[in-house]
């Protein structure tokens, strides 16, 4: 309106009568009441609007207008406060009141956590219950918790408030206050609204555990005693490192394992099945069964070997490095007994990393070990893709392999049934290669001395973690183990290749057995038919020099 009027076109913007100066003084107003701007309970806006009559000589219309406006807004607000006190009143247990360098807030009177966890809460509502931080990390954080009473009581914390807070951090080690931290991924860069939580609930459950009151923050303090001689900036990237490394040696390494020794069983099993070899889709020479499974039992031992190689760079920890990777506010030998402590309870050979300014400033680490994820999944890719095209059929595919048959394939088309483990894998390999580039670009951007990305890098790798895991498992039990040959239709796709021709080249050179198998390929017979009535050799030659099961290694 302010605008049309400026512009000559008070009547069509419906402003007709009104100075420039009237025009601005209702469109501020209208603006801070439609905001909500005024104090709670103060109806100040009426008084203001009738100076402003006797200064700026409103028309009484806009006067009444304003006052209405000013009326209705002040009544919606004091029902909104009677509504809330009705609550209150209605609920005086439900809440306790928490307070944070910002004010007070309350805070549900059954949760553990404080007002940092709660005002976390309420600015990052994104996602909701599926993308809360991730239970991997906050067990690794209740691993370092504990570490970090264990030594803080070595250099002097009250023995009573480090052996309470140990009991804590146990308790959310074990699982057993999951409810307790409600926080999403999708916060600060650096994780310290989780570090917050995580210290918020560890002291009052000590305070409890001691006979305090909840909220109190004594005796004991989530920032002076549960954070002591550490920072979000050094926990953050220690708690990441354990619960990567963790989730790795006990889920994922297991299930690679238990697929790799299914294909070397499938290798062996299948080590006399001569059959046609495919390069560009297209034939190619022969090999057997059993080596091409040997190719894909290959890839998962080196799947395997190269997540092992990423591992050493993520047992270095950060803790230690406080808040730019100088160590201020810690004690000499904090860092190096802390991570002998996360050592000894994790029983991986975690150290103190020797550079904390690159373990603060960077996660390259994270990116080391999703890259060899990545692998991994273009590993299975390759092999569940392989697996379902030789399975493909029944009748009008290559039908090579039989594979299990676990459900219907198909809602309208009877007797279905579909490769449904293959595309599970594939699947998660498409999502696996998807975390990769979201961690990479989280990598690619530490400023300064502290990369902000940690929480999407950490819940990407242990995604993936979890999905290479579990379909590896799924693939291996309902699809691998039951992995049959079909010995007939292998041996006629055999027979039928026009590449066998080549086993010809050392005798009678290439440009004849190509003009073999061409001749073979347009007439519609036989390698030996063509070559036979080519003339370039005797029928007995052709059995003695073309023979697959003489085509599958040096001679």
């Amino acid at each position: 309106h302010i605008t049309a009027a400026r512009r000559g076109h008070r009547r069509s913007a419906g402003l007709s009568g009104l100075s420039h100066r009237h025009i601005s003084f209702f469109s501020l107003s209208a603006f801070l009441f439609s905001l909500n701007l005024q104090p709670l309970g103060r109806p100040l806006t009426l008084s203001r609007v009738l100076i402003t009559k006797r200064t700026m000589k409103l028309p009484a219309c806009l006067v009444s207008q304003l006052r209405q406006v000013a009326r209705h807004n002040f009544s919606n607000r004091m029902a909104s406060l009677h509504t809330s006190a009705a609550r209150a009143a209605a609920a005086p247990g439900d809440f306790r009141v928490e307070s944070d360098t910002f004010g007070e807030l309350k805070v549900p009177s059954d949760k553990y956590y404080g007002a940092q966890t709660m005002r976390s809460m309420m600015n990052f509502n994104i996602g909701g219950e599926h993308e809360r931080m991730p239970l991997p990390v906050i067990k690794a954080f209740g691993i370092l918790k504990k570490a970090a009473a264990i030594v803080n009581k070595e250099f002097g914390l009250d023995a009573k408030l480090a052996d309470a807070i140990s009991q804590a951090a146990d308790e959310v080690i074990h699982g057993t206050l999951e409810s307790h931290f409600p926080l999403v991924i999708w916060q600060t860069g650096s994780g310290t609204q989780s570090n917050m939580n995580v210290n918020e609930v560890i002291a009052n459950r000590a305070i409890q555990i001691l006979g305090g009151q909840l909220g109190s923050k004594s005796p004991v303090h989530p920032n002076d005693h549960v954070n002591k001689s550490q920072s979000s900036n050094d926990t953050y990237p220690t708690a990441m490192h354990i619960a990567v490394a963790m989730e790795i040696d006990t889920r994922l390494l297991p299930a690679l394992k238990h697929l790799l020794d299914a294909l070397r069983k499938k290798a062996h099993e299948f080590k006399d099945i001569v059959k046609i070899g495919r390069t560009h889709t297209q034939d190619a020479v022969p090999l057997t069964l059993g080596q091409e499974f040997g190719g894909y039992a290959a890839q998962i031992e080196y799947g395997i070997e190269r997540v092992k190689v990423a591992l050493p760079r993520l047992y270095y920890l950060a803790a230690g490095g406080t808040a730019v990777g100088t160590g201020l506010n810690t004690r000499v030998g904090f860092a190096e007994k802390v991570a002998e402590k996360v050592a000894q309870f994790t029983g991986l050979p975690f150290v103190t990393a020797p550079n904390k300014f690159e373990a603060l400033a960077s996660n390259d680490a994270m990116v080391e070990v999703s890259g060899s994820l990545n692998v991994t999944a273009c590993s299975l890719m390759k092999i569940a893709n392989d697996i379902r095209f030789l399975g493909s059929g029944p009748r009008c595919g290559f039908g090579e392999l039989s594979l299990p048959e676990n459900e219907p394939g198909s809602s309208i088309m009877p007797g279905k049934v579909n490769p449904t483990q293959c595309e599970a894998v594939t699947m998660v390999a498409a999502q696996v290669m998807g975390n990769h580039v979201a961690v990479t670009v989280g990598g690619s951007n530490g400023h300064f001395e502290l990369n902000v990305f940690k929480p999407l890098m950490v819940s990407n790798v242990l995604r993936s973690v979890r999905l290479l895991a579990d379909s590896s498992v799924s693939f291996t039990d309902n699809c691998v183990v039951g992995i049959v040959p079909n010995r007939e239709r292998i041996s006629k796709l055999l027979n039928e290749s026009l590449m066998l021709v080549t086993a010809l080249n050392p005798h009678i050179g290439y440009d004849k057995a190509a003009k073999i198998a061409k001749t073979a390929h347009k007439e519609g017979t036989t390698l030996k038919e063509s070559a036979v009535k080519l003339g370039f050799l005797k029928a007995e030659d052709f059995d003695k020099w073309v023979r697959p099961e003489d085509m599958l290694g040096p001679k």
